[in-house]
């Protein structure tokens, strides 16, 4: 069953619901749905895999676990473990930093490049099919919405902090 279906379903009324939960609810399963999809296409590891990959990709130098559990948004422990099944598949090294031994800093070894080289034709499809109909100013009004929610989220925590 996809978004639609759910949101259409006879067994399900939508109609008291406020705007916000909706709207978190429906990237809370959309996300569901997309890691799903995602397992079942790159087989080879899983989405949360990938997505630690490529913020690692991201960064101009080699991250730290913190550093890169900041950016995946996730705990230190989470992105560990992750990043442990990734060293045993001989996609990542974890390596001691340079300058100060108590840091540990992520690597992508060559196999994970040429990995994310073969995989990118695939990417690059279903990236246009999942964003089809969709317009550039869409986009970016979703981003934006994105980032002010995250930036939001944010202060929430530093109030409980």
């Amino acid at each position: 069953m996809n978004i639609k279906e759910v949101i259409n379903h006879e067994n399900i009324d939508f109609t008291g619901i406020e705007a916000p939960y909706f709207l978190l609810g429906l990237l809370s399963a959309f996300d569901n749905r997309f890691q799903a999809m995602a397992d079942r296409t790159i087989k080879e590891i899983s989405w949360k895999q990938f997505f630690a990959i490529i913020c690692i990709n991201l960064c101009k130098e080699k991250p730290t676990l913190k550093e890169l559990a900041e950016i995946m948004g996730s705990s230190h422990q989470n992105v560990k473990q992750i990043l442990l099944k990734l060293e045993k598949k001989g996609f990542v090294n974890i390596v001691s930093d340079e300058n100060d031994k108590r840091k540990q800093r992520i690597e992508l070894t060559e196999y994970c490049i040429e990995f994310c080289n073969k995989n990118d034709e695939m990417s690059v499809r279903i990236m246009a099919a999942m964003f089809a109909g969709i317009s550039e100013e869409q986009l970016r009004t979703t981003i934006q919405t994105i980032i002010q929610m995250e930036d939001n989220l944010k202060l929430l925590q530093e109030d409980c902090d």
